[in-house]
């Protein structure tokens, strides 16, 4: 019977396949390892040339040995075919000669003994029909399964394994067979004969031949794959140690710049091709590629940039810092700057990065001349000043030519304040084409533009600033701030040296007529006409200020009653021939009124010495103007009586809970809404309300205005709690009731009980006197800050101290001086200083406010100066009520 393994036609010698399967996994796992290094060249090559190699010697071997055996079997099996059909034959002519048991036997004998070296077996199965006539079967074998197919079909059965191969052959009756026996007719099977042959396995010396054979091949097929790997390896090892060596000589862009790989033979056509467009890559890359130096560097630079107060007062020792941190990316041996601030001329600022000869800085400055010369900002201007700096003066640095002197630069003009300017740094010449570092060299030259530039502007502010924070920008008398300094300053020489000194106060009489009549700009002219007429009466020395709109103040050293009398008399006569013409060709004549005090008759403080004067003033008013007075004894008493009835109204506005709240509105320029108000101190009296002009003063000179503010912030946050208002508060605050050290603490205690968020409080400084102690100051501002509240700095531009506070303060908001405000359409310094507050305080980020909004024009004006808010009788009036909504 057929097994299954041949019915699905496998090959019939198993022991030679299952012996190339074993070698087979095991070359398998060798590749798979190779398979690891196929990620680089040489692996891939390595495992190229090995696999390709043993799989044509593996194929080949197992193709050859595969037929070889296969012809083995094949004629081993044609062999035992051939055997098997004699042996019937001659038991086929042994059953027609008689067929007896010993005819059998005798040719089942001769057969095996006719081929000693086939290894068979024969077996005779007798019919049924033939044991009853002559007796049993030649063998005791029992009858296979096979052989009894062979009798009930009549034909012949061959079988196969792979270790024999068996045929059954049936004996038919033929019609000679019947004459023998009897029982039986023509075609029956008389018996079966079995013929069983073993296959002849192949000889164990010709498969150990074959082995031996097939290693050697596979030797000399691994020797070939070896020979050639190498060969190709060195090859491509060349080129790419070749490229690997200019490829590690890049480590910056500066190295990409210098890289050229055109030239570049790898020994292979698509290498470099490869090569070719890689080079092609590289010239793109170098247009566009940045050393990681220079982008940190630059970000470093945008993060110096700050100006701050160290910034603007050491700013040529910042740029010799940075010229020395350039030098780290950039080649560079100078910066320039040259700026033009008015028409004052124009200044050098030249750095060198090291001591330059002096051919270097005479040809450095003839260039540099040459092209100031073709700059139309420069030219008619002269030089005021040529500086040198050097950064690092311990080095010289190497001589220059004209033709090493290359400078990029940049400009700069600003119309307000009137600057121009022009910054450079000098680079080698091949730096400053590289297109790279061209991109960078114009980046530090804009920054350090905006740099400078910026130093130069706020300078020209600041001085603009510090000038008028002691001067009327009208009159350019000392203003009201410097004149209590002065006043001081005075009390205590004087009391040092034992000496007497004067105090006038002058109000123009009926100014207001005249200012109304004949418009502000009239009333400008004639204030300043007057301020003239000052410095004429008095003696040089004396100190003249203006105090506030027409009232005039006059410091007189060294002055007795009768000296101060006689000036002020001097005054009155230059007055008296005084004339200006009108617009409308009047001619006005002006009259003052004059009070006079001396120290230490009529008072030996800053705060008595005034309020004498003032009164004494008031007093020739009352006279029918165009009066001189002086005190009396009685009238001193009078004067220091009426200070006594304020202090008593504050003692008792205190005691009984006197001190209200009023809001005045602030409204936001672009949305036109209330979101600000200003919170202002009142005294209820009856049913008269007391401004706080009236009382301030003597409050903070009693000590006790920081116990009004307890009082009056209390009642607004009750007020803001109830009316369930959302905006903001600007708390208006003297400086003495700042520094009072539980002042803070009560304030937060308050917005906590209230409910109010800290950031919606904005305290002002309030500077009515100058604050001697600025770190303790500085020290609660930086304590307010940190509670979450807001500073502001009110009156801007009215004092010194207001541009010293937003240098060393965080300040967040700034209420610009009214008088500038109210005098900004009509008045053009007025109106250039208004501009250059707000510049600063859009450089510093800080919101401004403008005060005194009394008309829509001024409203009109601020909105196009880029004022942030407005506050005046224009906007609100203060009143008891806080209000919302856009102004109308």
């Amino acid at each position: 019977m057929l097994t299954s393994a041949m019915k699905r036609g496998r090959p019939l010698i198993f022991k030679p396949i299952r012996l190339y399967t074993d070698e087979y996994k095991k070359m398998k796992k060798l590749l798979v390892a190779l398979s690891r290094q196929m990620k680089t060249l040489k692996g891939f090559f390595l495992v190229a040339s090995v696999t390709t190699a043993l799989l044509v010697f593996l194929g080949s071997s197992l193709t050859s040995s595969l037929l070889y055996e296969k012809l083995i079997a094949q004629r081993t099996v044609d062999m035992s075919q051939g055997i098997a059909q004699q042996t019937f034959n001659s038991l086929y002519q042994a059953l027609r000669s008689g067929g007896s048991r010993q005819q059998l036997d005798q040719a089942i004998a001769a057969d095996m003994s006719a081929f000693p070296d086939a290894q068979h077996r024969i077996a005779v199965f007798p019919a049924t029909s033939i044991e009853k006539l002559y007796g049993g079967r030649a063998t005791a074998t029992p009858e296979p399964e096979d052989v009894k197919n062979v009798f009930s079909s009549g034909k012949t059965v061959t079988s196969q394994t792979p270790q024999e191969i068996r045929y059954v052959y049936p004996l038919a009756a033929e019609t000679s067979c019947v004459q023998c026996h009897k029982n039986v007719h023509a075609g029956d099977v008389l018996g079966v004969v079995a013929i069983e042959h073993t296959l002849q396995p192949i000889s164990i010396k010709v498969r150990l031949y074959f082995i031996s054979l097939f290693l050697v091949m596979g030797c000399i097929v691994l020797l070939a794959g070896g020979g050639v790997y190498v060969f190709a390896m060195k090859r491509i090892k060349g080129s790419v140690d070749l490229f690997r060596e200019k490829i590690e000589a890049v480590g910056s862009v500066k190295d990409l710049n210098q890289l050229d790989i055109s030239q570049t033979n790898l020994g292979f056509a698509e290498f470099d091709e490869i090569f070719h467009h890689i080079n092609q890559l590289v010239d793109r890359l170098k247009n566009v590629a940045v050393d990681k130096d220079i982008l940190e560097f630059e970000v470093k630079l945008l993060e110096k940039f700050i100006i701050t107060s160290n910034v603007m007062r050491d700013w040529r020792e910042f740029i010799k810092e940075l010229l020395l941190e350039i030098n780290s990316i950039i080649d560079a041996y100078a910066l320039l700057t040259i700026f033009r601030i008015e028409d004052e001329g124009y200044e050098w600022e030249v750095f060198w990065r090291n001591t330059p000869s002096a051919a270097t800085i005479e040809l450095f400055e003839r260039i540099v001349r040459a092209q100031l010369e073709t700059n139309p900002h420069f030219q008619g201007t002269s030089i005021i000043n040529i500086n040198h700096q050097i950064s690092d003066a311990s080095k010289a640095l190497p001589e220059l030519s004209r033709r090493d002197i290359e400078l990029q630069t940049k400009s700069l003009l600003l119309e307000t304040p009137k600057i121009g300017g022009i910054v450079g740094i000098g680079v080698q010449s091949t730096l400053a084409q590289d297109p790279v570092r061209h991109i960078v060299i114009g980046s530090i030259l804009t920054s350090l533009l905006n740099l400078v530039g910026s130093v130069k502007a706020i300078y020209k502010y600041t001085k603009d600033l510090e000038y008028y924070a002691t001067r009327d920008p009208l009159t350019d008398l000392y203003n009201q701030r410097m004149f209590w300094e002065l006043l001081g300053y005075e009390v205590g020489r004087a009391e040092r040296h034992h000496q007497e000194f004067g105090v006038m106060v002058l109000d123009m009489d009926n100014f207001k007529t005249v200012n109304d009549r004949y418009g502000h700009p009239f009333g400008d002219a004639f204030l300043q006409a007057f301020a003239k007429l000052l410095h004429q009466a008095v003696r040089q020395g004396d100190m003249i200020v203006r105090y506030g709109g027409d009232e005039f103040a006059v410091i007189l050293p060294e002055a007795g009653e009768s000296q101060a009398y006689e000036v002020a008399e001097r005054v009155a006569e230059l007055l008296e021939k005084f004339t200006l013409d009108a617009p409308d060709g009047a001619r006005i004549k002006a009259t003052t009124s004059i009070g006079i005090a001396i120290c230490p008759a009529h008072g030996t403080n800053p705060r008595d010495l005034f309020l004498v004067a003032d009164n004494m003033m008031y007093k020739a008013k009352k006279a029918g103007k165009n009066c001189i007075a002086l005190p009396s004894e009685d009238e001193m008493a009078e004067v220091f009586k009426k200070a006594s009835d304020k202090g008593m109204m504050i003692v008792k506005a205190l005691e009984e809970h006197r001190i209200i709240p009023y809001f005045q509105p602030i409204i936001n320029m672009a949305s036109g809404e209330a979101i600000i108000h200003e919170l202002l101190m009142r005294i209820q009296v009856g049913d008269q309300v007391v401004a706080a002009n009236e009382f301030i003063e003597e409050a903070e000179a009693m000590g006790l205005a920081h116990k009004m503010d307890y009082q009056l912030i209390e009642k607004a946050f009750a007020q803001v709690k109830e009316q369930g208002y959302q905006g903001m508060l600007f708390v208006n605050l003297s400086p003495k009731a700042l520094i009072v050290g539980e002042f803070m603490n009560r304030i937060h205690k308050l917005a906590i009980q209230y409910a109010i968020d800290p950031s919606r409080i904005v305290f002002e400084i309030t500077e009515r006197e100058t604050v001697s102690n600025l770190s303790l100051l500085e020290k609660f501002v930086l304590d307010l800050k940190s509670r979450g509240f807001s500073f502001a700095i009110d009156d801007f531009g009215s004092g010194f101290s207001s541009f010293h506070y937003i240098k060393r303060f965080p300040v967040d908001y700034i209420k610009i001086e009214g008088e500038f405000i109210r005098n900004i359409l009509t008045d053009n310094e007025y109106r250039a200083f208004t501009k250059s507050i707000v510049t600063l305080a859009q450089e510093l980020e800080i919101k401004t406010i403008a005060e005194y909004v009394e008309d829509q024009s001024i409203m009109d004006e601020v909105g196009r100066f880029g004022i942030d808010f407005a506050q005046g009788y224009h906007v609100g009036r203060p009143g008891p009520v806080l209000v919302v909504g856009k102004h109308s």
